[in-house]
């Protein structure tokens, strides 16, 4: 399943008629790239990539003075049954991404026990930077503007990122206790 597509198209159908600039501007202020993996580049290409497919209609292209032509989106019928589909997907399916870390640290032994916990107090650290952030997010003023669901996936972002450094910081205590580790 797509995050992007589902997401363009499920605000595109909250939103219509929309500018593509607009599905942007709010999915970034979701913080959308971060925890969907939306990358703001490929919102355009998904909004031309779906009106080829017939799951959005231009509603209208105009162009404001020397500015870029700015084109107004609305889903088809087909796109809120292609948007209900990937909704219940997200909804019902478990999808675990892929996620380099679990791959790098199947090969635990291959560092020195003291560079291992090193990089996963450094993780934990990262981690916390980023649960910070999106706590001051939810305390912030526009944060009000959004759905009060958009601030409960901020929270589950926070428990996640806190279970995972807990995770980290223990696991770098084992390392430097059991000292070397070997592949058996």
């Amino acid at each position: 399943m797509s995050a992007t597509r589902m997401m363009i198209l499920g605000l595109v159908q909250w939103m219509e008629p929309v500018h593509g600039y607009d599905v942007r501007r709010e999915l970034l202020s979701w913080n959308a790239d971060k925890w969907a993996n939306v990358q703001p580049g490929s919102i355009y290409h998904a909004l031309r990539k779906m009106t080829e497919e017939g799951l959005l209609h231009e509603v209208t292209t105009e162009q404001v003075g020397a500015r870029p032509a700015r084109t107004t989106y609305g889903i088809t019928d087909k796109g809120k049954a292609e948007f209900q589909s990937l909704l219940r997907q997200g909804w019902w399916n478990l999808s675990p991404g892929v996620d380099p870390f679990m791959a790098a640290f199947s090969f635990l032994p291959a560092l020195p026990p003291a560079e291992s916990a090193a990089a996963l107090r450094n993780r934990a650290t990262q981690l916390r930077a980023g649960q910070q952030q999106l706590e001051a997010a939810t305390k912030a003023d526009w944060a009000d503007n959004k759905p009060i669901y958009v601030s409960w996936l901020w929270e589950r972002s926070i428990m996640m990122a806190e279970a995972e450094i807990a995770w980290c910081e223990r696991t770098a205590k084992r390392i430097e206790e059991t000292g070397e580790i070997k592949f058996d």
